[in-house]
């Protein structure tokens, strides 16, 4: 009687660059899977030793990463599109404390939780000011959000009472808070309250930056009705670099230079 043979085969492990970038993927990594053929033809030139290998792939997926964070750190952040401070003109307002400024700029206040508030009348370059120092921050590594006055209270006044409560956590826990634009809009006394809740939550343990075209004694006028406008600017003001910029708007001299060079034509 002849029997049949049976051939038992051994399953292969596919290792064509295709299949093994996708196990790499699976596996987490995020810098090796796209540069595969590149590493490996790098390796096999140079002749690395097995650490040399592991080093080498330790360092492209740390720097994959990091960068992949600055992206989503920038794109979270909110800051958009901005002008550097290589472009703003420390000679067109009429007072400025530049001092003040620059030292923001190397992020001394963020270890001591000091507020920085910037005071001046439309066009005088606060929101670019904040706007590089929260661009430098995100370099430096920290959470970030930049929001106008108007976009982060619309947004937590339209929350459900759950969902206000994590915006605030947010707001609250995120490494630095940029609110943009306070007094440019009117809002009521619910809008102060909230405001008041962001500004206390953070109170001596995050740093905040705001932008204001009004005198705090004029905020009664932005927050009409609203109680707790005292209480709000005691914890604003305690610990921060309140700094005055005073002058005639760019973007008022933008135009007018502008004109002058059309009627010129």
């Amino acid at each position: 009687m002849n029997s049949l043979a049976t051939k038992t085969t051994t399953p292969t492990i596919a290792t064509t660059s295709s299949n093994l970038s996708s196990q790499l993927q699976h596996i987490g990594l995020c810098a090796l899977p796209t540069q595969l053929d590149d590493f490996i033809a790098r390796a096999t030139k140079s002749r690395w030793s097995t650490r040399q290998i592991l080093e080498q792939l330790v360092k492209a997926e740390a720097a994959e990463r990091s960068r992949r964070s600055l992206e989503r750190r920038l794109r979270i952040s909110g800051i958009k599109t901005f002008k550097p401070m290589a472009d703003f003109d420390w000679s067109w307002p009429t007072k400025i404390e530049r001092d003040v400024i620059q030292r923001a700029l190397t992020l001394d206040f963020m270890g001591s939780a000091l507020n920085l508030i910037l005071v001046g009348r439309n066009g005088l370059g606060k929101t670019m000011i904040a706007q590089n120092i929260c661009h430098a921050a995100v370099l430096a590594g920290h959470s970030v959000l930049f929001r106008s006055a108007t976009a982060l209270l619309e947004e937590l006044h339209r929350q459900s009472p759950e969902g206000r409560r994590r915006k605030l956590r947010t707001y609250a826990n995120v490494g630095l808070l940029c609110i943009d634009e306070v007094g440019y809009l009117s809002f009521d006394d619910k809008a102060a309250d909230l405001l008041y809740e962001v500004v206390n939550r953070r109170y001596e343990r995050k740093p905040l930056i705001l932008t204001t075209n009004r005198p705090f004694k004029e905020w009664n006028e932005v927050f009409p009705n609203a109680t707790c406008i005292v209480t709000l600017l005691d914890r604003l003001l305690h610990h921060a670099d309140c700094t005055v910029i005073e002058g005639n708007s760019y973007r008022v001299r933008e135009s007018e230079q502008e004109t002058a060079r059309r009627r010129k034509k």
